[in-house]
């Protein structure tokens, strides 16, 4: 093919330069045009031998899974597939499907954060310090055009290798596989965020106008929340502006014998992710309705079965339902979230000092956002204050009552989780992904519970949380 193209190109400038020889006769223009092919087939020629006597280009990487980036002369064995059919041994560690065709994109998220308090209080244990919340890398992967994978991985505090034991932690918070079908409804398995509430799904640091996680979304809804499970979930149009976004899945669900449920809240008794202890499942869903733009109501329940930590007691129930809002228009925001539970024969959580656990807990919170950037700003610094810049005045008054029939004033230790907070703040992000925030607290908490320290800065689950003061946080994207 190429010799063509080169005897092609020489005849054309051959007759393009016959007119300069117009004087010449028909005969010697031949002889011209013959001498030129001559020698456009002689570097043919020269080609073909030489392309013929180079080794013939292996062509890698390939499509199909095979060992990649390592040469293997043997013929025929790049065509292999990844499998028990891969032969070898050293080599087989690169037998991987993804270094033959790179689909994963790696991406995350981490935090610092510095906070001056009066005392301590929910989730500033001290009241003077730096702290490195969560380094948090993602990993995404289109592995085909339906079946897709994601996976979030929290270092929280320099992970299970920090230098005081137990200060920090390293968790798996979702890893999940979808498979799918149409829009309407999609497959998913793995670990999993459970669906209740908005806040469980959508709690990066970067995405949050605050420090401080609402409370609710802490104590009654135990965020971050993640089980073992599957189910489904979808998107359908009713109309032209409105949807309805849905998922619901079955888990391993809560035990007590993970950990109580107490006055504390329900974070303890988060679920095993390699098995069922209660040999019964649990179901959780959400469904958001959106009927235009910048308005979304969802609803969202969890059902479960527990078993207490006392063998002699049977199992009981817990059930928790919440409802979140978003409304949006212009530069103003207003979200928030409430969440009730019910748990039933809750007299034997095995946890010193506070037996008796709650029958119920409600908490809330409500937020306000203004979004905001002073043109003077960006005329003076346009560099740091650009079209992407812009600051957020927020505001949330949230409530949460871990104990609602106070049932737990029985123990030793009860009900010391009906607290009140109020938070008002300033942030700024120089682009969506990377935000500063200043936050101010005032925290208050009722004083009818049993075997509260009345003052100090304990560090311990009978101290006083009500500790007042600023919160700094720098947080992005990566």
């Amino acid at each position: 093919m190429m010799m063509r193209s080169l005897l092609w190109t020489l005849s054309i400038i051959a007759l393009s330069v016959m007119p300069v020889f117009a004087e010449e006769t028909l005969e010697e223009r031949v002889k011209i045009l013959e001498e030129a092919l001559r020698k456009a087939q002689e570097y043919g020629s020269r080609e073909i031998r030489q392309e013929r006597s180079s080794p013939p280009a292996t062509q890698y990487p390939v499509p199909t899974g095979p060992i990649t980036d390592i040469k293997v002369e043997r013929k025929g064995e790049e065509r292999i597939p990844l499998g028990f059919g891969s032969t070898g041994s050293g080599k087989l560690i690169y037998a991987k499907p993804f270094l033959s065709m790179p689909k994963a994109t790696v991406g995350g998220y981490a935090d610092v954060m510095y906070n001056i308090l009066s005392r301590q209080n929910l989730d500033n244990p001290s009241r003077n310090s730096f702290g490195q919340q969560r380094l948090v890398p993602f990993i995404y992967g289109d592995i085909t055009d339906r079946v897709k994978f994601a996976a979030e991985i929290e270092l929280e505090r320099g992970g299970t290798s920090a230098p005081i034991s137990g200060d920090g932690s390293i968790n798996v918070e979702f890893a999940q596989i979808d498979y799918l079908v149409n829009e309407t409804i999609n497959l998913r398995g793995g670990i999993l965020l459970v669906p209740v509430g908005k806040f469980n799904l959508l709690h990066d640091s970067p995405l949050n106008d605050l420090v401080d996680r609402p409370m609710v979304s802490r104590q009654i809804i135990p965020s971050t929340w993640f089980e073992a499970g599957a189910g489904i979930y979808g998107t359908v149009y009713p109309t032209s502006l409105s949807k309805i976004d849905y998922e619901v899945y079955a888990f391993n669900g809560m035990t007590q014998t993970a950990g109580g449920i107490t006055d504390l809240g329900v974070r303890n008794a988060r679920g095993s992710l390699s098995r069922d202890r209660d040999d019964n499942k649990a179901i959780a869903g959400r469904v958001a309705i959106s009927p235009m733009l910048g308005i979304e109501v969802a609803g969202s329940a969890y059902h479960g079965q527990y078993k207490t930590t006392a063998g002699a007691v049977s199992a009981g129930m817990i059930n928790i339902y919440a409802l979140d809002w978003t409304l949006q228009r212009g530069p103003f925001e207003v979200i928030g979230e409430a969440a009730i539970s019910r748990i039933s024969n809750n007299n034997a959580t095995g946890v010193t000092s506070r037996g008796i656990g709650p029958a119920g807990m409600f908490g809330y919170y409500v937020q306000g956002n203004y979004h905001f950037m002073p043109e003077l700003l960006r005329r003076l610094a346009p560099s740091h204050f650009s079209e992407a810049s812009t600051f957020t005045f927020t505001l949330r008054w949230e409530q949460i009552d871990t104990d609602t029939d106070n049932r737990t004033l029985a123990n030793a230790l009860g009900n010391q989780r009906e607290l009140d907070r109020l938070t008002v703040g300033l942030n700024f992000r120089p682009i969506e992904d990377t935000v500063f925030k200043v936050n101010w607290q005032y925290n208050t908490q009722n004083d009818n519970v049993s075997g509260h320290v009345p003052v100090g800065d304990f560090n311990s689950s009978a101290s006083r949380m009500d500790g007042d003061g600023f919160l700094f946080q720098m947080a992005t994207y990566f």
